[in-house]
């Protein structure tokens, strides 16, 4: 179980204060302090969409977080469903942070869900998506377009979808929303294309590819036959390795960052 606290978001955060979500396919790393910056798509190996890990000012991020809040990083028990929790003054929220497993008529799409959620009094959070497509050399545009904002670079497009007002310039897009105890807000970040149209992501759809997505890993990690004192950090290492499964080809990566070690 990934856990740590932080105060204030570091520039560069140490590889070990992110947590890794994927769908088989791909796979993001989301740091401790809320900002994901890394994440390839639609493969472990394609270009880079963010990665401000490498470079915090050409790199690209999705950063959602609450401003001076402290935090703590899990994952939803036997899931590779990622909870960052913020604390502060005035309440308690949470991201959760999760890639849909998808099935073969839409294994292409390659969805990341971010689910925002109040835990207990009120809680201001900021998002702003960056994207900076191959490794930050490639140009794009965005764009908003029927209620989401596409992002269009020659070699690849994304679509961000989210349930609260979102403020495009563009290049990035921006929103700011306060959440009260047992509110919500969702935002999806679609590959789309030729194949794949843009998709919403209303909440009940939210919840049900949460459902999904914990369903299927509780459904993996149940064919384990071991039954040890150590059983929690063996299942976190099998969930882990799962995760760095290509599933086309049944291969694992050495690692979801290519060469970082």
């Amino acid at each position: 179980m990934v856990q740590h606290r932080v105060k204030e978001s570091s520039r560069y955060l140490p590889i070990a204060e992110h947590g890794l979500i994927g769908d088989l396919r791909s796979a993001a790393l989301v740091g401790a302090n809320g900002t994901i910056d890394w994440y390839c798509c639609p493969s472990f190996d394609a270009p880079s969409v963010f990665a401000s890990i490498l470079d915090a000012d050409r790199g690209g991020s999705f950063d959602l977080a609450a401003p001076s809040a402290t935090t703590r990083q899990f994952y939803f028990p036997d899931t590779n469903v990622l909870i960052t929790r913020f604390f502060t003054d005035d309440g308690v929220g949470e991201v959760q942070d999760f890639m849909p497993v998808g099935d073969s008529d839409d294994a292409d799409r390659h969805r990341l869900i971010r689910r925002v959620v109040c835990v207990r009094g009120s809680i201001l959070f900021r998002a702003r998506v960056a994207p900076r497509f191959g490794y930050g050399a490639q140009p794009h545009t965005a764009r908003l377009h029927d209620g989401l904002v596409l992002f269009e670079s020659a070699d690849l497009s994304l679509a961000l979808t989210a349930t609260v007002p979102v403020q495009c310039d563009g290049r990035d897009a921006k929103a700011e929303f306060k959440l009260g105890e047992g509110e919500s807000e969702v935002f999806a970040l679609d590959r789309v294309g030729d194949d794949v149209v843009p998709l919403g992501c209303p909440h009940a759809m939210a919840e049900e590819q949460f459902a999904a997505t914990v369903a299927f890993w509780r459904r993996w990690l149940s064919t384990s036959r071991y039954r040890g004192r150590w059983r929690e950090t063996v299942h976190r290492s099998a969930l882990t390795l799962k995760l760095l499964t290509y599933a086309p080809t049944g291969a694992i990566v050495a690692a979801p960052t290519t060469s970082l070690p």
